[in-house]
């Protein structure tokens, strides 16, 4: 019987909440859902905040970008990559940046494309517009 391995990370942002970057049992990797934040700075690529802390603008390339480089690392910690994701959920802030979002998600997927499902929601934590989650395999 297999155990279940919790999988953590400095490479990647660290947890807002109790629980693991990733969660691996047998051949699987879970990756919990991961958003863009810079793991040594905190910082949201693309954000601009006013001088009362709300948002003022993104930018969802940058974001995206940075999210796909957070799983990344998290699942090379797990023993695998981005050529074994078989599925990826995307929530998306607003669902008007699909399209730049799809862009850059292309340039990280351009040949594997793993199952994919992007929804549109009200609201995340931390000021982000985006946050992924996914289910990888090791060989």
């Amino acid at each position: 019987m297999s155990k279940l391995e919790l999988i953590d990370t400095t490479r990647a942002p660290k947890a807002l909440g109790n629980y693991s970057h990733a969660v691996g049992y047998a051949n699987f990797v879970f990756v919990s859902g991961i958003a863009a934040r810079n793991p040594k700075t905190n910082l949201i690529p693309g954000l601009k905040l006013d001088a009362n802390g709300r948002k003022v603008s993104y930018d969802i390339r940058a974001e995206t970008r940075a999210t796909l480089e957070n799983i990344r690392e998290i699942l090379t910690e797990a023993g695998t990559d981005l050529n074994h994701v078989i599925e990826i959920n995307t929530y998306l802030l607003d669902m008007g940046d699909f399209g730049a979002y799809n862009e850059v998600y292309a340039e990280f997927f351009p040949i594997h494309r793993p199952a994919r499902t992007t929804i549109g929601v009200a609201s995340l934590p931390g000021d982000i517009s985006i946050e992924m989650k996914c289910v990888a395999v090791r060989e």
